[in-house]
């Protein structure tokens, strides 16, 4: 290509084009080495994202941006994994957002730079794509975040969210735990315990680990509770069937609004018109007085347990 034609060349001018491109095939079309330098310079019209990657616009470099940078710098095949595909997945109760993980093939030798961060892999999954972007599927990317990190509440509420919001089931986490390597996996293991066992928040599972110390008879957790006559009654975090006892971990958060609170009434006086025996518990009682919690169980338990069960059902 002629000098100086570069400029109307479809990598630069093309509708939609990524403006994230890199420096090699700049020069490709002609683009001097020396004038990439030069307008990648601070205070010029396009900038460096990451080394022989150029952003070209000056502006703040988009989540968009920084993704296709570091699937360039992964090279062919690559596939985005971590927090930055679970936010394009639509996830929202994430760890920071500085990091881009990048899958690549084993084979490949590519390092970690910048804002990118790159893993080998023998498992490349087959990607989803987003915004045009490849991306891990949900189980994936769920593993691979929370296999970094060391908070064991910051990693349930990663795996709560996937779950809650149906991106995945628990058992599809526990399966992709065991396909991939070992390491790191132990704390996420037993984060995934009380999500295997129906839990689906943080204080679910601070609830199910207080259950279990009291050495109650086990139950079942989110299970809709109908009346003879098949009306709804509720949906009790944790419902003991035996004795028909639900428990409610009922945070402030929750009871915010007039409407929150008018619901929540009305959902007791279904628990108290169908004859449930139903325990309220703050989530932060569950960390802070645990054996208190634990009292309270037992005493709602007998309470239960000394009147005849009512007719209820679960689903």
């Amino acid at each position: 290509m002629r000098r100086g034609t570069w400029a109307s060349h479809p990598l630069l001018t093309a509708p939609g084009h990524p403006e994230v491109v890199r420096a090699a095939d700049l020069e490709d079309i002609g683009v001097p080495r020396r004038t990439i330098s030069r307008r990648c310079a601070a205070g010029g019209p396009w900038q460096s994202l990451l080394p022989g990657i150029v952003l070209t616009n000056n502006g703040e470099p988009s989540d968009e941006h920084r993704g296709r940078a570091a699937l360039l710098h992964g090279r062919a095949g690559a596939v985005l994994t971590g927090t930055y595909a679970l936010r394009c997945h639509g996830l929202e109760r994430l760890p920071g957002k500085d990091v881009v993980h990048v899958l690549i093939p084993a084979s490949r030798d590519v390092a970690d730079v910048g804002f990118v961060r790159v893993e080998r892999t023998n498992r490349l999954p087959r990607p989803h794509l987003k915004a045009g972007l490849p991306m891990a599927p949900v189980p994936r990317a769920v593993v691979d975040t929370v296999r970094r990190l060391t908070n064991v509440d910051e990693a349930q509420a990663v795996m709560a969210e996937a779950v809650q919001r149906r991106f995945c089931t628990p058992e599809m986490l526990a399966d992709e735990l065991g396909r991939g390597r070992t390491a790191g996996t132990a704390m996420p293991r037993r984060a995934l315990a009380p999500l295997l066992a129906g839990a689906r928040s943080v204080a679910e599972a601070d609830a199910w680990r207080v259950w279990r110390r009291s050495g109650l008879p086990a139950g079942r957790w989110n299970v809709p509770i109908h009346d003879a006559q098949g009306g709804y009654i509720a949906t009790p975090d944790f419902w003991c069937d035996e004795i028909a006892l639900a428990w409610e971990i009922d945070s402030f958060l929750h009871h915010t609004s007039l409407d929150d609170h008018r619901a929540t009434v009305a959902r007791n006086a279904r628990y108290v018109a169908a004859g449930i025996v139903v325990l309220q518990t703050l989530p932060s009682r569950l960390r802070t007085e645990p054996d208190k919690v634990v009292a309270e169980l037992r005493a709602a338990f007998r309470t239960a347990q000394a009147r005849p069960r009512p007719h209820v059902l679960a689903a």
